[in-house]
């Protein structure tokens, strides 16, 4: 009886351990599977002024170091017509206007999530001509009779537009140079008439200027001559990452995005 019970007892251990001994291999698999099994990603669709394509995408590189895992995807245009994109339910998560109207035009519709607001930068508008031109020093000189075609972009859609008309009634030559007149689809079109010599002179920000070498800055439009030039920031309602978003859209008001702007010749927006 006592050997019998020696042996019952051995037999129950021995298959106590070997259950223990295949529940940890089931465990060490699933932390091996678990490891193994690639993270989760996410996606942000963010549409921005075009004015904004270097500097953001330099943004986009360094948010990478601290979120590995989220893949930014920009669609860069005229604020107006990625306004209308929004408007008629394209994919976004985040909007980056050059001018606060596009901006209120959404908002007036409820379709920014509105504690996402902010005013993130401001930039200036300058006259450009081409690198080797002569005849323009001033915004005066654009009435004369061998300038013919002036770049600005589309008013109504291109907030760069808009400035510029505002300069030009601000001089009180609008009038005189309305006939010249050669609109761009958005401001890096602008930059791109003038470079190749299309036109004899563009409005662009100064941002854009300075990226270019084939083109020199004539004349800085004067802060009182046009509206203040912000860029607005907001997360879409529709967005189905706004966790990730208000992420994103908060790194773009940090400290380490600042230095970036400034490398561009960005400034602090003068209406926060």
């Amino acid at each position: 009886m006592i050997l019998r019970g020696r042996k019952t007892f051995v037999e129950t251990l021995h298959c106590n351990v070997s259950t223990l001994i295949k529940l940890g291999a089931i465990a060490l698999l699933f932390i091996f599977l678990i490891s193994c099994t690639p993270k989760q990603s996410s996606s942000l669709t963010v549409s921005a002024a075009a004015s904004l394509r270097n500097v953001l995408e330099e943004v986009k590189q360094e948010y990478a170091k601290s979120q590995p895992d989220v893949k930014i995807n920009y669609n860069f245009g005229a604020s107006g017509a990625l306004q209308q994109q929004i408007e008629q339910g394209a994919d976004v998560d985040i909007f980056v206007s050059a001018a606060a109207k596009q901006m209120d035009a959404l908002e007036s519709k409820k379709l920014l999530i509105t504690d996402t607001r902010k005013n993130i930068l401001g930039n200036q508008i300058v006259l450009i001509v081409p690198k080797n031109a002569e005849e323009i020093s001033s915004f005066a000189d654009l009435k004369g009779d061998r300038i013919t075609k002036i770049a600005l972009g589309e008013p109504k859609s291109v907030p760069a537009g808009k400035y510029a008309q505002e300069v030009l009634s601000y001089f009180k030559i609008l009038e005189t140079t309305k006939s010249k007149f050669v609109f761009a689809k958005d401001v890096r079109q602008v930059l791109s008439y003038v470079e190749t010599e299309n036109v004899d002179a563009g409005f662009v920000y100064i941002t854009d200027a300075k990226q270019s070498s084939l083109v020199k800055i004539v004349a800085i439009a004067p802060v009182k001559s046009h509206s203040p030039v912000i860029y607005p920031v907001a997360v879409i309602q529709s967005s189905k990452n706004v966790a990730q978003a208000r992420i994103f859209t908060g790194f773009l008001l940090s400290r380490e995005a600042n230095n970036i702007y400034r490398k561009y010749g960005f400034n602090k927006p003068s209406i926060q």
